[in-house]
């Protein structure tokens, strides 16, 4: 399981899944959006495995080494990380309000914030929000296409997987860090991210008859919210969570 399964789940079941579900039906936006489901089904199993057996035991070690105060430092941190991507994608959304705010935030942050190991930004107004290029797509009306599991990658559709190539070119990190590192970087993020909501995951599994459909049916009405301007004010506890030190 990837970052963005990781907060599909985290979020939209965890967080709010009822409070999103009321425009749309779960039989509709399955019906609507995954006419593959037998080739999603077998994708999303092997993600399944993937995170089962190699990501969820590795994460349940660094929750046990790591205090909370810790885990969402580096949660802040690469977080911080994504000032680029966001700042383009509400340029090309031509919302330069919310690009000068982008800016304000890492500035902050990365000064007054160590490197954004910290997030003093949220409580000057300039709480955490995040862009993508599959959003700045879905701006300039560029359909989402049918849902999609990408091996590894997780939850996705045809606008959101092309929109991933985007947000790697504006990241610049990667024309900067050696491979070595970048990838370093990337495997501990995603481990941090996952052992942050450990037992949401769990919950999710738990109370869900079909795991595949409540993932697919959370993702698709989060990312229908996104493109909206209709986030959920638990959006940024996922990703800067202000959560007690263990």
């Amino acid at each position: 399981m990837t970052r963005r399964m990781m907060v599909t789940v985290g979020l939209a079941l965890a967080l709010g899944t009822p409070a999103l579900a009321g425009e749309v039906s779960p039989e509709r936006v399955a019906s609507e959006h995954d006419p593959i489901e037998g080739f999603n089904r077998k994708i999303f199993w092997f993600n399944d495995k993937v995170d089962v057996y190699v990501l969820e035991p590795v994460a349940k070690g660094w929750d046990f080494v790591a205090p909370r105060r810790v885990q969402t430092s580096v949660a802040n941190f690469f977080g911080n990380l994504r000032f680029p991507i966001n700042t383009l994608n509400d340029a090309l959304q031509l919302k330069p309000v919310d690009a000068g705010k982008d800016v304000a935030r890492f500035a902050v942050n990365t000064t007054v914030g160590v490197l954004g190991f910290f997030d003093p930004a949220a409580g000057w107004g300039l709480p955490a929000r995040e862009q993508d290029f599959g959003q700045t797509l879905a701006h300039w009306r560029v359909p989402s296409g049918p849902y999609l599991v990408l091996p590894l990658l997780g939850p996705s559709n045809p606008r959101d997987a092309a929109g991933l190539g985007a947000d790697y070119a504006f990241s610049v990190v990667p024309f900067f860090v050696d491979a070595l590192y970048l990838w370093g970087g990337r495997v501990l993020q995603t481990v941090n991210d996952r052992s942050l909501i450990l037992q949401e995951i769990r919950d999710a599994k738990a109370g869900s008859l079909d795991y595949y459909v409540a993932v697919r049916n959370a993702y698709v009405q989060h990312r229908r919210n996104l493109v909206q301007g209709r986030t959920p004010e638990a959006y940024e506890e996922l990703y800067y969570p202000h959560l007690e030190e263990k």
